[in-house]
This record gives structure tokens, sequence and C-alpha cells, in this order.
């Protein structure tokens, strides 16, 4: 059973399939069709919802893709929906009467969702920028009114302080209702599929150990497209979604410690603090509603060949903690890919935690290039972390996604630089060098030929970038000014 509140009501759930998503308990269990069935896949927004969170005693607010959401992960969270943002008086919030005042909607069916997205914004960027409105908005997708309007709805609501309304005055009752069911039972058993939700890392590692064939869900991103895309059953689902031992980001002496289960959003501040690309990488990671819930564990273990953060972990020597019931061990990141979509995790194993090392003298920098800037998949990821010392490469680690099977490291092309004369003469040679690295595939994303050319010339703009700090491309192509 399952316990949460939807808006202020609080609701147990215990007859529902655990593969069924948040977007189908709506619609077709509680007759709420305010949230609209778009795309399916995560891509277009129509399905956005709120869900508030209790994180160290305060209650925070998250938009979420509720096509992509498994009811299981309700449990102990808040659920608002755009039917809910009615105010007492039956007035509109102010977050619609902004989108009729600006003449934000023509058809209507997207709507919902940017309501949603933008009521998010709100209630968690007070003095919101239109860099802020532009990336809560990435994730929504308008065919008929054009972005501008809604763009402008959502500026005028920029205030220094949150968006006042109904919630604001039922947050204290909000959150006591939250904290009174934390504790409760929160598995799903339908017929032959059983959810499993355990509450810390112990728990987990024995419930893996009794359950090897489970599938494990974070945010269930990429896992909930065997649901929805093809209408796959799963029979066995362990969520880590309330184990906060594996929520964690924190920094040491020499590593920064990123938790497997902590939203790419939240582990957003972190990395950008160190590593500046690592950060602007993120923005441009799905969408803000896909980021809110996947996690960095996730893309990892998901093992694509065109995930976004492995080449970059793969460049900064990270390390993997791995868990099998009560043992652990910590591998380098580039030897968890095996070949497409296999790796070294070992039946009933886990990826706990992500130690990635902090800064050295080592330059970092990352690109990615897709068809569209934001909520796009790579053609091509690459990543650069290289040092100089006396005008000579004395280190280098170069990885790509999208030019292999797995993301990879171009180990011949780092054989090239190292120890030579860091000029423009080297890079060339480095350059052509790197088509006996890969031999990409051809799709229809890019083509094997394209990609070579790209991820070569990926090396070129890192040593131009990096020999003159004001040419710097992606700056100009970012810039929302």
């Amino acid at each position: 059973m399952i316990t949460f509140l939807l808006n202020q009501e609080i609701r147990q759930e215990e007859n529902l399939s655990p593969n069924m998503t948040v977007l189908n308990y709506l619609r077709t269990k509680i007759n709420k069709t305010g949230t609209k069935e778009g795309c399916g896949s995560g891509d277009c927004g129509a399905c956005t919802v709120v869900l508030g969170e209790l994180v160290n005693g305060e209650l925070e607010y998250r938009s979420v893709n509720s096509c992509l959401t498994f009811v299981s992960a309700l449990h102990g969270k808040q659920l608002i929906t755009v039917e809910d943002l009615q105010n007492k008086d039956k007035s509109l919030h102010p977050v619609q009467q902004a989108v009729v005042d600006f003449h934000g909607s023509q058809c209507g069916y997207c709507t919902p969702g940017f309501i949603m997205s933008m009521f998010a914004l709100g209630k968690t960027t007070p003095n919101a920028s239109k860099e802020d409105v532009m990336e809560s908005l990435a994730g929504n997708l308008c065919r008929c009114t054009g972005y501008r309007p809604i763009v402008d709805a959502a500026l005028s609501l920029s205030n220094e302080k949150p968006l006042l309304d109904q919630f604001n005055e039922l947050e204290r009752a909000t959150i006591d209702k939250l904290v009174s069911i934390q504790d409760q039972d929160a598995n799903l058993r339908d017929g032959h599929l059983t959810a499993f939700s355990p509450k810390s890392v112990d728990e987990l590692a024995k419930l893996y150990l009794a359950h090897p064939q489970a599938k494990l869900v974070a945010g269930g991103t990429d896992l909930a497209l065997e649901v929805t895309q093809f209408h796959r059953e799963i029979e066995t689902l362990i969520s880590v979604n309330l184990v906060e031992e594996m929520k964690t980001c924190e920094e040491t002496d020499t590593d920064l410690l990123i938790g497997a289960n902590l939203p790419i959003s939240q582990a957003y501040p972190l990395l950008k603090k160190h590593y500046p690309d690592f950060g602007e990488l993120l923005h441009r990671f799905a969408s803000l509603q896909v980021r809110n819930q996947g996690t960095i564990g996730g893309n990892v273990a998901n093992a694509s060949p065109i995930g976004d953060t492995p080449p970059l972990l793969i460049a900064l020597d990270a390390k993997l903690k791995l868990r099998c019931g009560e043992k652990t061990r910590i591998i380098p990141i580039e030897e968890y890919f095996i070949s497409y979509k296999v790796t070294a995790q070992q039946p009933s194993e886990f990826i706990e935690q992500i130690i990635i090392p902090k800064p050295t003298d080592s330059r970092f920098r990352a690109y990615k290039v897709s068809k569209r800037l934001d909520d796009d998949i790579s053609a091509v990821c690459g990543a650069f972390n290289i040092e100089v010392k006396d005008n000579k490469v004395v280190q280098a680690r170069i990885a790509f996604g999208g030019m292999a099977a797995t993301p990879k490291r171009a180990t011949r092309c780092e054989n090239v630089l190292l120890g030579k004369v860091w000029n423009s003469a080297n890079i060339e040679e480095a350059m052509a060098e790197m088509n006996n690295d890969f031999e990409p595939l051809s799709d229809f994303r890019a083509s094997q030929e394209y990609r070579s050319l790209t991820a070569a010339n990926m090396l070129r703009r890192y040593f131009i970038e990096t020999q003159n700090k004001d040419n710097q491309i992606e700056t100009r192509v970012t810039s929302y000014v």
C-alpha cells in the first residue's frame, strides 16, 4: 500500500498495478483528466505535474513528467495537478491568470503542462530571470501558440518572494500531513506484480539479493519507457526512491561524492562549482522535469552509448562504489562498461555512489552536439581533461559518447598527445589518430562520417578555447540576454 497527499487529501492505494504511471492513475482511476497525455515518453511536457516533498523538514516542489513516474514514487509526497491550482473563491491561480492575460494558449492541449512548470518555477525560483524561465519550460512543447507569450506570462510572475497562493497558507498543515505518513508501508502488489520500496541501503541490498531478477528504479525516466512505449510488463520493481542514504551530495579534501539516488538537478550545484562545463552540460541534459527525477547513478547504470554523463565521468577518472549484500567494491568507471548495454555489475549488485576526483592542474571541457539545444539526445558528446606543463602534455583523458557501443576513451589519440608539445601541429596529428580509436555507426541522428569529423573537431575546439579564453563558442550559443 502507498500513502500520499492528493493536493490536501491523504490517499491510500493498494489495488494498483506497480506498472501504472501517475498519468494513467490520474486519468483512469480518479478521473482527473486535466493532465494530458502527449508523447508518453517524457519529451513534450503535456503531462507535467508537481510533487511536493519534505527535504530536511522543509517542503520543496519540483515538476515531473507523470507519464514516466510509477505510482510507487508517490509514497510520502504531495501530488499537485492543474485542477488543484484554482483558488478557494473559484478564481484563477496567478499562473493561470497570467497565461490568460498574455494570450499564452490557443488549442490549449499543452497548456496544463506549461501551467504546472510555471507553478513550480514560481515556488522554487523567486525573481526568475529569462534564463530561469527558458530552463523551466524547455521540457514543454507548444505547436500552435508560440513561446513568446508563454515566456512573457512566466516573466510577469517573477518576484523577489516565492509565489503566494493557497499552498503557502496550507504549508504547515501540508508538512504535518507528510510527516504523519513517512513511516508507513510503501510496497505495492497486484497479482504477480510487485513493487518494493526499501527505506535504507541495507534493506535495499537484502531485497536485491532475494530478488536478483528485479528491476531497480530511481527516477524511472528511462525504465518507464519499457511499459509506456514497448508495452512490456515488469514483474518485480525495487524502487530506491526512499533510500535517503543514496541521495547524498558532499565533498572531501580530494573527492566529490554523489549518491547514486540523487536527482541530477540536486547534483548540479556541486558539479558546477568544481567543473563548470559539467554544469553546463547538465543544463542540456533532457529537460528539467527529467533532471528532477533522473539520477546520475541511473544514467550510468543504463549503460547507453549516448548517455551524457558517462563520457565526462570517464574523462574525470571517476570511480563507482558498487554494493552486493554487505560487500562493497570500488572500480574505475571506464571498467564498468563492457559492451553494448553490458556492464561489470554482478547479479544483485548496484551502484551506491559515484566518486569524482576534485580538479587538479588539468583543464576540463565538455561538448555536446545534438539536433536542438535543449531536451535532446547527443549525436556526439566529448569530454577532455588534459594537463599541460611547460607547454608539454603530461596527462590526457579524452572520452566520447555516441562513437562506439559504449562510452569510451580515445586512447590512441591520448597517446599521440602525451609528452608532445601543446601546439596545433600535434593537435592535428591526434585528430587524425582518432579515426583508429572509433568506428561509429550511422543512424538517424548522424552519419558515421559526421560523427568522426565532429569528434575530431571537438579536440581542435578544446585547443583553441584553452589557448584563448576570449574565444568561447558555447557562451554565445546559449546566451539568453
